[in-house]
């Protein structure tokens, strides 16, 4: 995969987000304050539509929050305009959903390879990154099937890799398993784990899965616009 990653450390200081619904405001995030240090692995808990997705797009800075501040490695993100956000996107943060979002008439290797080429890089660097982390999620066979072709299982695998491809300090899974069969969760967890050891990037993974919740270093469960510790 070429050089190795750091995690980085990601502090959130008062984050709130509320929306309107039929005139009425719901109050989605309360005032969170919570800090991860580079390199950890955390899972998020908590029932369905409490505002768990939410909150990782706002770690991810895909939304901005009404109140409060993200800082990573001592940056204030949301300080940023839209085009340097995008930046840090696309240099820091992996994304993983739980449907793949694969562009189905590109290959795996394609697929993997855009978040190099949307850099503007050039060369063989995208494409022999793209190679060797497809063989590390163990698709080396399988590059050049367009993604429509390939199991869930398999899709899934390709969405990590391109998650990863761009070397980001931190990694966001939302329900990474959520479609997932017994087997392939497990083949996911675990792959999770070991990206996680060999990386060292943080990972913070959103999910209804107890059992990949107990993979991870903390555990915390959004309750009432709160971040609950579970110990």
């Amino acid at each position: 995969m070429g050089d190795s990653m750091r995690g980085a450390c990601l502090s959130l200081e008062g984050i709130s987000k509320s929306y309107s619904a039929g005139g009425v405001d719901l109050d989605v995030l309360r005032d969170v304050h919570f800090s991860m240090m580079g390199g950890e692995r955390i899972a998020v808990t908590g029932a369905s539509g409490i505002g768990k997705s939410t909150l990782l797009h706002i770690v991810g800075a895909l939304d901005r929050p009404d109140a409060g501040r993200l800082v990573c490695d001592g940056m204030d993100v949301f300080a940023a305009d839209d085009k340097h956000l995008a930046d840090f996107r696309n240099r820091t943060i992996g994304f993983v959903f739980q449907f793949h979002h694969l562009l189905p008439e590109f290959t795996a290797l394609e697929n993997v390879m855009l978040p190099r080429l949307i850099r503007g890089e050039k060369g063989e660097g995208p494409l022999k990154d793209a190679e060797a982390i497809l063989d590390r999620v163990g698709l080396s066979r399988r590059l050049h099937h367009r993604a429509g072709e390939l199991s869930g299982g398999e899709q899934q695998r390709v969405a990590i890799a391109r998650a990863v491809v761009g070397r980001p300090a931190i990694l966001l899974a939302d329900e990474p398993t959520g479609n997932l069969d017994g087997k392939n969760s497990s083949q996911i967890h675990e792959l999770l784990d070991d990206l996680n050891r060999e990386t060292g990037m943080t990972v913070v993974v959103v999910t209804h899965n107890l059992e990949l919740a107990g993979y991870m270093d903390r555990q915390v469960t959004l309750e009432g616009g709160q971040l609950v510790e579970r110990t």
